[in-house]
């Protein structure tokens, strides 16, 4: 398994080189009514457009597995107390119980 990650890891490796290398043209970055404030190599761009989609991606996904988070925690408390009055629970002593109209010898 550990071989295969290393063989998708060189894979990755040599597309991105082979990107940066084909791309490496000026472009000018504007927004429009601001002038263009930016210029950087086309790969650089399209890389750090990449990254930044791929953060905010992440952050909504951790966004959106609030609930379960929530959830989960609560879970847990509740099986932590649960745990705990059944631990309590064992420990008391075993009384027998027996009936009002029997005669203990």
């Amino acid at each position: 398994m550990r071989v295969l990650w290393w063989v998708m890891l060189a894979a990755v490796a040599l597309v991105l080189i082979l990107f940066a290398v084909s791309n490496r043209e000026s472009v000018s970055v504007g927004l429009w009514p601001l002038p263009d404030f930016v210029e950087m190599p086309l790969y650089l761009l399209v890389l750090c457009t990449l990254i930044v989609g791929f953060f905010f991606g992440q952050l909504v996904a951790w966004i959106g597995g609030w609930r379960w988070r929530r959830e989960a925690r609560r879970s847990r408390e509740r099986i932590a107390l649960l745990e705990r009055e059944l631990d309590a629970e064992r420990a008391r002593p075993v009384v027998s119980q027996l009936p009002a109209n029997s005669v203990v010898p």
